[in-house]
């Protein structure tokens, strides 16, 4: 069995989760697709897929295979693609993952723009406020904000952006205006968290050297939702803790006002994540060129 066909086949059955939509997919029977992966397993000698009555997941080894195969396949179109004259240009389907609020403020107008300038090219934007596995779920991009743990992807840094304590002015002016990080034990906090009242806010020192302080004041209103938290503190509820461009409209509207902002902690970098490296295929460059010259020249970023 010709190697390359077999591990098209596997991609496809990964992206898809499905031996009978990969068949469908490619043309061929449900059979061709099982014994094309059943071939891969024999020649590695590793369980690639596990599968159940529902769903195929990637095992452990499959999913570095995975990651290798679409690297080589992507390969071996841009060397046919050179081969007839003319380097490979976007084509097929991009999939990329990004947080919920940046993704829908941010990222969609540039798969937008991307669209436009590639007609060839179809997208589909998933929006998560998780770490996804972009190996294992078949995605080809990940925008993330945070810092990074170390891992085999290829991350291209292209913006940050910093943490801000906020509240209405209504709220400043019925109740005051912290002046030190201790201050805000005093004050209603809101708490935009998945599953706990403590909060635990990284902040600064004004001194020299500019030591960490951890803050946790205690959150009578908590929510998952950094769009409820926000809405909140408009209502002049308390005080909230959002990343910089969630609350850059509000504040430029006047509608929220930072305090503490001496104390602010370090930039949180925006990295654009991917797994293939140098030999990305050309629909993944193209778009990491796009997204992060619009990323960079946008001042909400700070990117120098």
């Amino acid at each position: 069995m010709d190697r390359f066909q077999a591990m098209n086949v596997f991609v496809h059955v990964v992206e898809a989760r499905s031996f009978a939509a990969a068949a469908r997919e490619l043309g061929q029977s449900p059979p061709a697709v099982t014994r094309a992966v059943a071939f891969l397993e024999d020649v590695t000698g590793a369980r690639l897929l596990t599968r159940t009555t529902r769903s195929v997941t990637l095992t452990e080894p499959g999913a570095r295979y995975y990651a290798e195969c679409k690297r080589l396949l992507a390969d071996l179109q841009e060397v046919e693609a050179t081969a007839g004259g003319a380097y490979a240009k976007p084509s097929g389907m991009l999939t990329v993952t990004a947080p919920v609020q940046f993704g829908q403020m941010h990222v969609a107008p540039i798969v937008g723009r991307y669209l436009d300038q590639y007609p060839d090219m179809s997208a589909r934007l998933m929006l998560f406020d998780r770490v996804v596995n972009i190996v294992e779920e078949g995605i080809d991009l990940a925008v993330r904000i945070g810092h990074l743990a170390d891992s085999s992807l290829s991350a291209v840094r292209v913006g940050e952006v910093h943490h801000v304590i906020c509240g209405s002015p209504d709220y400043f002016a019925n109740h005051g205006m912290p002046e030190t990080p201790n201050d805000l034990n005093g004050h209603r906090t809101i708490a935009a968290t998945g599953s706990s009242a403590r909060l635990d806010w990284q902040l600064k020192s004004t001194v020299a050297g500019g030591r960490s302080i951890q803050v946790s004041p205690s959150a009578r209103w908590q929510t998952n939702s950094i769009e409820a938290a926000r809405n909140a503190a408009l209502d002049g509820w308390g005080i909230v803790r959002m990343l910089s461009y969630q609350a850059a409209p509000f504040i430029a509207g006047g509608t929220l006002q930072t305090v503490l902002d001496d104390h602010a902690p370090d930039p949180v970098p925006i990295h654009l994540v991917h797994p293939e490296g140098r030999t990305a295929p050309a629909k993944v460059r193209s778009f990491i060129e796009l997204a992060g010259s619009i990323l960079r020249a946008n001042p909400l970023f700070n990117y120098r």
